[in-house]
């Protein structure tokens, strides 16, 4: 295999990854069907992605960064599913609309009518997710948990979007336990306005936990997790 040996990390990281993944799934406590894996892929090469696409089967990936987005773009356009899941200045939503299909991190109606503009403009229907201050952090984005609802009625009624589901960063918790509850928490929104309510909703995307979270937020019912350093090591 072509730069196996180079990569080899990756690949016991990833098969590693997926065992978790399996073993939480056998534990999960709420919840149903399976949960895709989303690579973060800040910082890592195109290189390293195509491996993991090419020999892995990783199928979707999420950058935090603009400038990474545009870079590697050309490298990975048509090989591998692409998502942006880091903050999302509006002067910077035209670099990734048409790049990717999901904006998991839409915290504003302001953010939300820039993608609804450029959308429109492109004649396409961007995917996003509403993302979630799960933990009511001042110095993080997201929409407070009781806002929730609204957001998602305010987004979904802007042209050139599909309000898919929700997204959240649990905060730093001092025992990896600890995060439990916000995982619980943004579940229970996440069920009350997308499954007893599936209007136009295809498949609803709950995506939750990174690499010291997964494992939990499976347990308490996330469609999606996002990993990046358990797969690709630190950088």
């Amino acid at each position: 295999m072509e730069n196996y040996k180079q990569f080899e990390h990756i690949a016991e990281n990833y098969r590693h990854v997926r065992e978790n993944m399996e073993n939480a799934l056998a534990r999960r406590r709420v919840g149903h069907g399976p949960v895709r894996l989303l690579a973060a892929t800040k910082t890592v090469p195109p290189e390293e992605i195509l491996f993991a696409a090419e020999h892995l089967g990783l199928d979707l990936i999420g950058e935090n960064r603009t400038v990474e987005l545009v870079d590697k773009y050309p490298a990975l356009e048509g090989k591998i599913e692409q998502h942006f899941i880091g903050h999302l200045q509006t002067n910077k939503v035209k670099q990734v609309v048409g790049r990717v299909s999901m904006i998991e991190s839409v915290d504003s109606l302001r953010l939300a009518e820039e993608i609804s503009r450029r959308s429109t403009a492109l004649g396409i229907v961007t995917d996003i997710l509403v993302e979630v201050n799960s933990g009511r952090e001042e110095n993080k984005g997201g929409v407070l948990p009781e806002a929730v609802r609204d957001a998602v009625r305010d987004f979904g009624a802007l042209e050139g979007i599909r309000v898919r589901g929700l997204m959240t960063m649990a905060p730093v918790c001092a025992q990896i336990e600890d995060s439990r509850k916000y995982f619980r928490e943004t579940y229970e929104i996440f069920i009350d306005i997308f499954e007893k309510n599936k209007h136009n909703i295809i498949e609803p995307v709950l995506s939750m936990g990174m690499s010291s979270t997964y494992a939990i937020a499976i347990e308490e019912g996330a469609t999606e997790v996002r990993v990046g350093q358990a797969i690709f090591g630190h950088r």
